[in-house]
């Protein structure tokens, strides 16, 4: 507990001490008044210490500089900065999610998905202002998945399991397999212009190299 909480409680106590000595007020009354007291400062500590972790870090000069070089306003700022917090926690989630269950490990493993989820936020990082061309795997695909595989561990959990639990940890499995081979064909489609801006830099080299063969003949 904080000094300042502590301060605060001994000061209520001190006053329900004074009015309890120079009023006529119950003391029932005041007891249970300075507990409401105590309680909701302690409350509102926790409050203020959970709303202070969902704070964003600082935007340091440097990206504010390469944001505003993007043509990005001060709102598209502000919402990209929030956008990739919110993924950045899902994906940190799906990982955990991952790593609590055998099955959800093996489809992990066959789609790469945790991976290729982590790439493409890498690849939203350095290209912001793409950020419209990844919206099924961030609002759709990747909030999705996260549920599933917390619903999944969820009934996986349980200690008896009915016949219908199976059946619907199979379903759930196919569906999360479903959803985790779309996040790759999210990341795929993402950088299909990179790998189209390769195969032009390729064909240019091509050509210049047949070019400087000739010439050499």
């Amino acid at each position: 507990m904080k000094t300042r909480k502590i301060i605060q409680i001994v000061a209520f106590i001190i006053l329900a001490a004074i009015i309890d000595s120079y009023t006529f007020i119950n003391s029932d009354l005041i007891v249970g008044v300075l507990i409401i007291a105590i309680l909701i400062t302690l409350f509102t500590g926790r409050r203020k210490t959970k709303a202070s972790e969902e704070i964003l870090p600082n935007l340091t000069k440097s990206k504010e500089e390469h944001y505003e070089q993007l043509g990005m306003s001060s709102t598209e700022i502000s919402f990209f900065r929030d956008t990739m917090n919110t993924t950045k926690k899902l994906v940190v989630q799906l990982q955990d999610n991952v790593n609590q269950s055998t099955k959800l490990k093996a489809i992990d493993l066959r789609n790469d998905t945790v991976r290729v989820s982590k790439a493409m936020f890498k690849e939203l990082v350095k290209n912001p202002t793409k950020l419209h061309s990844a919206n099924h795997f961030l609002y759709t695909h990747l909030p999705n998945l996260v549920d599933l595989t917390q619903k999944y561990l969820e009934i996986d959990s349980h200690e008896i399991k009915s016949k219908q639990a199976y059946e619907k940890l199979e379903e759930s499995a196919q569906i999360i397999d479903q959803v985790s081979k779309l996040i790759k064909k999210d990341y795929e489609q993402f950088v299909a212009d990179d790998l189209e801006d390769l195969d032009v830099e390729i064909s240019i080299a091509k050509n210049s190299l047949k070019r400087d063969n000739s010439n050499s003949e």
